[in-house]
């Protein structure tokens, strides 16, 4: 199979103006796009090859549940995971129901076909404790004080707030002083309303007062050592320092103290919608995952304190 040459002229047109309707107008993230480009480009090619052929929109009209078996089990044989294998077939699907709206494909076959199964994986928060560590230590991997308070702050935000780490990043100087509510543009240029702590207001005070370059409204809020952007790379790393220090596990990663978030606050006796709401989910089900996790936990304690456990 020679890749995306197979796909006709016609069809390659339709997909780019799928993409550009993602983009434009649904605003979905810059990288998602270029994950469903590549998904869906790669499900053409093979679609065009297992038919020995580029006929056009007219093929997609024709396709048999045995077309989209071929290309599935033809991914899981060159390696791809199940869940990979879900992902792409839900990219795969978005298109072909856009082309049915758009150029009457019948997506019959395509919508109705079932992705393989696997085992969700469960986020893994830091312990109350553990984050806690983690953000009274975490400055001490930075020999500049002012590059210890921006870590500090960072994680603060991620822990405090529930913000992802590119959101975190995103953050420009017109963030300070952080007010007590902050607007977030999220996944899918979703916007969200996040509750800002005291604790987290006064950690990025401390970074802004000792931070070296000046904090214009439109440029980054958390800079590098020459004043750039700061690399989310240098946070995983210190983090990944003060696990090694603290004796955390390898899961403690700058995406847990989200994680941690969500789980301390639904054991703290949290609503799931709020929940969901201050972590920019569009679906419930991925916030759900979070009553496993504290579902796990509470068994763990069970187990430990029953006295006939």
């Amino acid at each position: 199979m020679s890749g995306e040459g197979l796909i006709s002229p016609q069809v390659r047109d339709a997909l780019g103006r799928w993409l550009v309707h993602l983009s434009a107008l649904d605003g979905m993230a810059e990288n998602t796009v270029t994950a469903y480009r590549r998904d869906v480009a790669g499900y053409l090619s093979f679609i065009a090859w297992h038919r020995g052929g580029t006929e056009g929109l007219a093929s997609l009209a024709r396709l048999s549940v045995q077309d989209l078996r071929a290309w599935m089990a033809h991914e899981r044989a060159r390696g791809v995971s199940a869940r990979s294998l879900a992902r792409s077939l839900s990219a795969v699907k978005g298109f072909t129901s856009w082309l049915a709206d758009r150029d009457g494909v019948d997506a019959t076959v395509v919508l109705s076909a079932r992705g393989p199964k696997y085992r969700r994986r469960l986020p893994r928060p830091l312990s109350v404790d553990g984050a806690q560590a983690m953000l009274e230590t975490v400055g001490e991997q930075s020999r500049e004080e002012w590059a210890a308070a921006r870590d500090t702050a960072v994680l603060t935000l991620l822990y405090g707030c529930g913000l992802r780490i590119s959101e975190a990043l995103g953050l420009t100087g017109a963030a300070h002083p952080m007010p007590e509510v902050l607007r977030i543009r999220g996944k899918g240029g979703k916007t969200r309303l996040v509750p800002v702590l005291p604790a987290a207001r006064e950690a990025v005070a401390r970074y802004a007062e000792l931070c070296p370059f000046e904090l214009s409204p439109d440029e980054p809020l958390f800079r590098g050592a020459r004043g750039g952007p700061l690399n989310p790379r240098l946070i995983a790393l210190a983090m990944e320092r003060t696990r090694m220090q603290l004796g955390l596990p390898s899961s403690a990663t700058p995406h847990a103290m989200r994680h941690s978030f969500a789980t301390h606050l639904l054991s703290a006796g949290g609503d799931l919608r709020a929940i969901q709401e201050l972590l920019g989910h569009a679906s419930l089900s991925t916030t759900q995952a979070y009553t496993a996790v504290d579902a796990s936990r509470l068994m763990e304690v069970y187990e430990k304190a029953h006295p006939r456990a």
